[in-house]
């Protein structure tokens, strides 16, 4: 008889709770059969099915408003968040894929005209402490990625996130020698980078020493194309952004910065040249050059305008041959002069 009758449908709070109880029990009882183990994973990827459907709606069923500001609610005063980023590496491939559906909407949720996820991540930063490493496990690099860029959306995550040791650890995280992983990496580093415009502008400029150096060295003068490729259009994106004038200014005054962007010029890979090139020209522009930037474009003025009238795009680009264009006519202006040693032979362009 039993059977016959389906069990009621568990309420937003309800689910919540129960959830909460199954991942108690699956960070908490690392010994238990494996059977009963499954058991509990396949109640909770029912549970979390069943919030996806709450949060998402089902077919042609908008989401209820009221239902998700509570699931919303529950989910966060009873700590849910974390005990769910804990055990992904428990779950399968799935019901993780799904997990990160559900942990991707709350972001978003509002109450009251309040982001209920960003006042708890606030208060739980050090959440970011663990799904930034993920990126030092393949297996679970890609759900706690994407989770992370999600955070991220947060100002005050970001900030955290920049200012912390995690940041220093993407270096070698967009590394990877797993493919996947380091574009994972790849794109939430540009997220950090790109999202909060003040807030990455007041990093840049407080870290401009040894972030510069460091990806200078590790990412612009990589031997691995797509870590060279992501870097330098990253770059360049960065320093033509208007929020980063100050440090674009200080960047396109120094010589060993020069030396590796006309270095990239050089590469192989006609979308590194492109992309290379949309700094190098700031470079030129640049109408205070220090003098040790103008003696190098003097005296390599020839190779430079022979380079530059050859650099040729595999598709047409309007906007590139305008700005080249420029640039030869900026180069073609100066006056030969001796440039007393400061020639460098790294920075010459082949014949």
């Amino acid at each position: 008889m039993r059977g016959l009758f389906k069990p009621k449908a568990r309420s937003p709070v309800e689910l919540v709770r129960y959830a909460n109880e199954l991942l108690l029990f699956i960070d908490r009882n690392e010994e238990v059969r494996e059977q009963k183990r499954e058991e509990k994973i396949s109640e909770l990827n029912k549970t979390i099915s069943q919030m996806r459907t709450v949060l998402y709606g089902n077919g042609g069923a908008e989401p209820n408003a009221d239902a998700c500001a509570q699931l919303t609610q529950e989910f966060f005063k009873e700590n849910t968040f974390r005990l769910l980023v804990v055990c992904i590496p428990r779950l399968n491939s799935g019901l993780r894929q799904c997990a990160t559906h559900v942990l991707a909407n709350l972001q978003r949720q509002q109450f009251k005209s309040r982001i209920i996820a960003s006042e708890y991540l606030e208060k739980n930063m050090d959440i970011m402490d663990i799904l930034i490493p993920g990126y030092e496990d393949s297996d679970i690099a890609l759900t706690y990625g994407a989770i992370a860029r999600e955070c991220i959306q947060h100002q005050c995550v970001a900030r955290y996130v920049l200012e912390s040791e995690n940041m220093r650890k993407f270096f070698d995280y967009v590394q990877n020698p797993i493919f996947y992983v380091a574009s994972d990496a790849s794109a939430t580093f540009r997220k950090l980078l790109t999202r909060h415009k003040s807030t990455v502008a007041a990093f840049l400029t407080n870290n401009y020493d040894w972030f510069f150096e460091v990806y200078n060295t590790q990412l612009l003068e990589s031997t691995n194309y797509i870590t060279k490729r992501h870097a330098v259009k990253l770059l360049g994106d960065l320093l033509l952004d208007n929020s980063n004038a100050a440090v674009m200014v200080k960047y396109v005054s120094s010589l060993e910065n020069m030396r590796v962007l006309m270095n990239l010029l050089r590469d192989p890979n006609k979308t590194i040249q492109r992309d290379a090139f949309d700094v190098f020209k700031l470079f030129v522009a640049n109408k205070n050059k220090p003098p040790e930037i103008i003696g190098i474009l003097v005296a390599n003025r020839t190779k430079l305008l022979l380079f530059l009238d050859g650099l040729k795009l595999d598709k047409v680009d309007e906007g590139f041959e305008e700005d080249k264009a420029l640039i030869i006519r900026e180069i073609s202006i100066y006056e030969s002069f001796d440039p007393s040693s400061m020639k460098m032979e790294n920075c010459e362009t082949e014949d």
